[in-house]
């Protein structure tokens, strides 16, 4: 009786993503004119890909795995990457730099995928293709984002950057003094700080197979892990930056970053060294190659995330956990990505994401319901506040900066009190572990 329900959940999800993907293949091509995330998929079974995420994939893929099949399919994947390039150096194809490896890890998991069709039936069959389902899932999650990010800066001309920046006045400007501080620690603080901000997906990838060890034996997945929050943030997140597009205080207020805009785009060049004056905020034309993907910080959504399921972790990988959601801050603030505002509501949506996921696993009883409902009506008065009220928030920073940290801290207490009740209850209701049959004494 619960399997045909889950079945055709599984069924619409399924449609859902391949709508969404065909969706963004043609706004890609109409809006961006660049190709969108199936075709690039698509073109990386032969052509040079960028190799971080088929990797990752490819090692998400192998919890499903014996360890002897571990190793076989590495070392097939590896195999299979040399042959490309030793090809492409005798055909002198040139590919970009660190783009060598990566078809190996995308030929395995699709051949595991023809394996499952082929080769397994019943429980096999549907462990295996999770497997691979998920593999694939965070390398076409990957181009998802990729496409996004190009559709809003070719579909959203005026960013909001200055009403951001206004209304970032109430906590004290302080991607300012984070900017500042970061100038001061180079080159070893900056060093640290971007190798954290670009393999956050590592980090990431690292708690997944920490909660997804004990796949292959158990022949079963966990209710909820972190890929499934990883996910969602990255699906529903850019929807946001069409609603609320913003660059930026390196690109808006400062010189930018290479290959994108700069000073002539740029409001003033101030960061990170004189804070913005405090005037009427309104529009900003900006180019048509940066991203707007500042409202809300999602690189903060996914290292709360991380930082969230670490927890039930060894002491060493909470240990981490704490240390790359410190960083990822630090970061997204000191490189001038993000103002702070944009990290209150990258917590805020990560906690009501990570809920709502929650309560769809354990059932929606009258707590989850409220959790997720209170955290979107947070999450949608905070964007509201930072596009209508900037001027009275930088004008009674005493009263507006602690609100802003006060709506935050109560979504965090509502998610941890929940959940830990939730946990409890679970712990009550599990079955009590039978004691093994000892030998009759002779």
């Amino acid at each position: 009786m619960l399997r045909q329900p889950r079945a055709i959940l599984w069924t619409t999800a399924g449609v859902v993503a391949l709508g969404l993907l065909i969706a963004l293949e043609i706004v890609a091509r109409r809006y961006a004119g660049v190709p969108g995330p199936m075709t690039t998929q698509v073109r990386e079974v032969v052509f040079a890909p960028k190799p971080g995420p088929l990797y990752g994939g490819l090692a998400l893929m192998m919890v499903v795995l014996t360890w002897r099949q571990r190793f076989t399919a590495a070392g097939v994947a590896i195999g299979i990457d040399v042959v490309f390039v030793l090809v492409r150096w005798a055909l002198g194809v040139r590919v970009p730099e660190g783009h060598f490896f990566g078809n190996g890890a995308l030929w395995v998991m699709l051949g595991y995928a023809v394996i499952a069709v082929t080769r397994r039936t019943g429980q096999e069959r549907v462990l295996l293709l999770k497997g691979v389902g998920l593999g694939l899932l965070l390398v076409t999650g990957r181009k998802i984002g990729d496409t996004w990010l190009l559709i809003t800066s070719k579909t959203r001309p005026m960013v909001l950057d200055q009403y951001v920046a206004t209304a970032d006045h109430a906590l004290g400007n302080p991607s300012w003094l984070v900017g500042r501080i970061v100038k001061a620690t180079a080159p070893i603080g900056d060093h640290i700080l971007d190798v954290v901000y670009a393999q956050l997906a590592v980090a990431a990838v690292v708690v997944a197979l920490y909660q997804l060890r004990n796949v292959a034996a158990e022949r079963r997945f966990p209710s909820h892990h972190l890929v499934r929050t990883f996910l969602v943030i990255g699906l529903l997140g850019p929807a946001f930056y069409m609603i609320f597009p913003v660059v930026g205080p390196v690109f808006a207020f400062g010189p930018g970053a290479s290959g994108t805009g700069g000073v002539q785009w740029a409001v003033a060049d101030l960061w990170p060294h004189t804070p913005p004056p405090i005037s009427p905020p309104h529009p900003v034309l900006y180019d048509d190659l940066t991203p707007r993907n500042c409202m809300p910080s999602l690189h903060t959504a996914w290292a709360t995330a991380i930082f969230i399921h670490s927890r039930k972790g060894s002491r060493f990988l909470r240990s981490a956990g704490t240390f790359w959601l410190v960083a990822t801050l630090s970061a997204t603030l000191g490189f001038g990505y993000h103002y702070g505002v944009d990290l209150v509501a990258g917590v805020v949506f990560s906690l009501t994401i990570e809920a709502a996921l929650r309560s769809l696993d354990r059932g929606w009883d009258r707590s989850g319901p409220l959790l997720v409902t209170y955290g979107a009506v947070v999450f949608a008065a905070l964007l509201v506040s930072y596009r209508y009220l900037p001027m009275k928030m930088a004008g009674h920073p005493w009263l507006f900066g602690p609100l802003l940290i006060l709506a935050m801290a109560s979504v965090i207490y509502g998610y941890v009190r929940t959940t830990k009740l939730w946990d409890e209850q679970a712990s009550k209701t599990a079955p009590a572990r039978q004691p093994e049959p000892q030998p009759e004494p002779v």
